[in-house]
C-alpha cells in the first residue's frame, strides 16, 4: 500500500485522467472495488441491508457506485443524500433498486434504516475537506454519531476513502467525525489516516486499486509503504522441507548486562520464533546461570565482564567466534558503561582472525593475538548500544553497510543531536535524511514506526498502541529483526518484516489478553507464532 499526500494524490488522478483512464472511470473502479470488499465481508450473510451517506463529492460518488452495484446482488440498499443534487448516479442507483433519502422527513427515514441496517457506508466528505465542518453539515454528523451510539447493534461502519471529518494531510479530525469499523481508501493510503488524532477513527485498513497504469511517472515516484499483511507475506523465506537449521542461519546476540540480563532472553527467543535456525547468545559471564534456563535451545558465548557489564576486552573474544553467525545483534541491556562502548567500538575497528565455533560454550585462550581482516556478520544495533554507538567517532562509516539501527526519539536524539520533539514533530523527514546520511536503514521506532533507507525507500507500520509500551519491546523486536537477517533477507526488507511482525504480535497479545495495559514483552514474543501463522 503506497502512501500519499492529498496533493500527490489530486497529481496522480490528473496524470492517469490525461493518459485515457478518465475521472468517471475512476469513480466506477472505486465503487465495484468497495463493493467487492463489502461483499466479501459479509460473504456467509443473506438478506442484508446497507445504509450510506452519499456526499456531494467524489467519495459520494464511490459510495453511490458501491451501493447500485450491492442492490443489483440483492442488498437492500439506500442512502442518504447530504448536499448532492439527483444526478445521474443516483439515478441509476434507484433504477437498481436503491431508496434514497432526501428532502423533508429524510432524517427520520435514515434513522429507522440504520436500526436495522448490518452495513453503514459514510461517504460524506472525501479528502479535500477543510475544518471546522460547516454547522448545518456537522449538526448532521452529531446527530447520525449519537443515534449509532444509542442502538444497542449498530452496523459495520465503513468509511468511504477517510472517515468523514478527517484532514486526510495533517490527521485533524471534527469533533463530529464518524468512527468506522474500516475504512477503505482508493488507490493510496492518505498520510493523515496514518496520524493521530485521525488514526483512532480509522478502524481496519484497505487499499482498493482504482485502475492505475503501472507506468504513470507520479505513481512510480511515490516510494513511501504501508506495511500490510500481502507485503510482509511476500518477504519471508521460503522453509523447505529438506531444510536443517543451517538453511535458516544463525543469529550471535550480544546483550546483557547484571542489570538487564532480561534482555537477552527476549532477545534471543524473539529471533528464534522468527523462524533463524540457531541463536548464539554472547553475554558476560557472570549472568549466564541466570539466564541459561530460560532458553535451553540457545548456545553460548561467554565473555569477560567488568562488575557485570561486558569488559573491552570481549571484543577479542567475540570477533573470533563468527564463524556461524550469518546476523549479529549488538546493544539490548548492555548498559551504558565505557567499557562496554570500548567493547563495540574495538569491534568495529579491530582486526581479528573470526574461528568457526563450536556449538556450546566458548573458552578462549588468554593472550591470542591472531589478526587478520575484520569480517563482522550483517550487523543490527539496538537499545544500549546506539547510545554507545553515538560516542564513537565516525561510526557511521565503521558500521559495515548497510547496518540496522533501531532506535526509539531518544537514542535517535543521541545519535543525531536534534530534540525528541523535533524528531516527533517530523518522524518520516527525519528518519530518512539520517538513512540517507549514514547509508544505513533506520527503524524510528514509536507509533507508526518508520523503516527508511539509504536509497529513499520507507516503510510506515500503521500501528499505534499502548501494548507496544512496555520495557523489553524493543529487546524483542531486535530480536525479530536479526532473526529475519540471518535468514538471508536484505537489510530493509528484515527491518520491515520484523517491526510489522512485532506490532501485531502486540495487538495479538492485547486481544489475547483482553487488554492493552496488562501486555508484557513476553506475551509479544509469544503471540509471534500467531502472526506468522496468520502469514501462510
Amino acid at each position: 500500500m503506497k502512501l500519499v499526500t492529498v496533493s500527490q494524490m489530486q497529481e496522480i488522478e490528473k496524470e492517469a485522467d490525461a493518459n485515457g483512464l478518465s475521472y468517471d472511470q475512476m469513480m466506477q473502479n472505486a465503487g465495484f472495488g468497495l463493493a467487492d470488499v463489502i461483499t466479501d465481508l459479509f460473504a456467509d450473510d443473506d438478506s442484508l441491508a446497507i445504509v450510506g451517506l452519499a456526499g456531494s463529492g467524489n467519495n459520494g460518488g464511490d459510495a453511490l457506485v458501491a451501493l447500485t452495484a450491492l442492490a443489483e446482488a440483492g442488498w437492500k440498499a439506500s442512502a442518504y443524500l447530504i448536499k448532492r443534487k439527483k444526478d445521474a448516479l443516483v439515478k441509476r442507483f434507484v433504477e437498481s433498486g436503491g431508496e434514497v433519502f432526501a428532502g423533508e422527513g429524510a432524517f427520520e427515514q435514515l434513522t429507522e434504516a440504520l436500526g436495522s441496517a448490518h452495513v453503514f457506508l459514510d461517504g460524506a466528505f472525501g479528502t479535500g475537506i477543510n475544518l471546522p465542518l460547516k454547522k448545518d453539515v456537522a449538526e448532521t454528523l452529531a446527530e447520525i454519531n449519537d443515534y449509532l451510539d444509542s442502538l444497542d447493534e449498530p452496523p459495520f461502519v465503513i468509511a468511504v476513502d477517510c472517515p468523514s471529518g478527517v484532514n486526510c494531510d495533517s490527521g485533524e479530525t471534527a469533533e463530529e467525525t464518524i468512527r468506522a469499523d474500516l475504512t477503505v481508501t482508493m488507490a493510496a493510503v492518505k498520510q493523515g489516516l496514518l496520524k493521530l488524532p485521525a488514526f483512532e477513527y480509522v478502524g481496519g485498513l484497505k487499499v482498493v486499486d482504482i485502475g492505475f497504469p503501472p507506468n504513470l511517472s507520479k505513481w512510480k515516484d511515490v516510494c513511501v509503504e504501508v506495511a500490510d499483511e500481502d507485503l510482509i507475506s511476500a518477504l519471508l523465506p521460503e522453509r523447505p522441507l529438506d531444510a536443517h537449521k543451517g538453511t535458516f542461519g544463525a543469529a550471535l546476540v550480544a546483550a546483557g548486562s547484571v542489570n538487564y540480563a532480561g534482555a537477552v532472553v527476549l532477545a534471543g527467543e524473539a529471533a528464534y520464533r522468527a523462524g533463524t535456525g540457531l541463536v548464539q547468545l554472547a553475554i558476560p559471564a557472570s549472568i549466564h546461570t541466570a539466564v541459561a534456563g530460560q532458553i535451553p535451545e540457545a548456545t553460548w558465548i561467554l565473555l569477560p565482564h567488568l562488575t557485570g557489564v561486558i569488559a573491552s576486552g570481549a571484543a577479542e573474544v567475540l570477533l573470533k567466534n563468527l564463524g556461524r553467525a550469518t546476523a549479529m545483534l549488538i546493544g539490548p541491556g548492555v548498559g551504558c558503561e565505557s567499557a562496554t562502548k570500548e567493547f563495540i567500538e574495538t569491534l568495529l575497528t579491530q582486526r581479528a582472525t573470526p574461528k568457526r565455533a563450536a556449538l556450546g560454550f566458548v573458552h578462549e585462550e588468554a593472550g591470542s593475538k591472531e589478526t587478520i581482516e575484520n569480517a563482522l556478520p550483517p550487523l543490527v544495533v539496538d537499545a544500549d548500544g546506539l547510545r554507545l554507538l553515538a560516542q564513537i567517532k565516525d561510526w557511521q562509516v565503521k558500521l559495515p553497510a548497510p547496518a540496522i539501527l533501531t532506535p526509539h526519539p531518544g537514542e535517535m536524539s543521541a545519535l543525531t543531536g536534534i530534540s525528541r520533539e523535533e524528531i516527533q514533530q517530523d518522524r518520516q523527514s527525519v528518519a530518512l535524511k539520517f538513512a540517507r546520511e549514514w547509508g544505513h536503514v533506520v527503524v524510528l521506532k514509536g507509533a507508526f514506526t518508520v523503516i527508511a533507507a539509504p536509497d529513499g525507500r520507507m516503510t510506515i507500520i500503521p500501528v499505534a498502541s499502548p501494548a507496544l509500551a512496555r520495557a523489553g519491546s524493543g529487546d524483542a523486536l531486535a530480536g525479530v529483526i536479526v532473526g529475519l537477517r540471518a535468514q538471508g533477507l536484505d537489510a530493509y526488507d528484515a527491518a520491515t518484516a520484523g517491526a510489522w511482525i512485532h506490532a501485531q504480535a502486540g495487538l495479538y497479545a492485547a486481544d489475547d489478553l483482553g487488554s492493552t495495559a496488562a501486555v508484557m514483552a513476553s506475551d509479544i514474543v509469544n503471540s509471534i507464532p500467531d502472526v506468522l501463522c496468520d502469514l501462510e
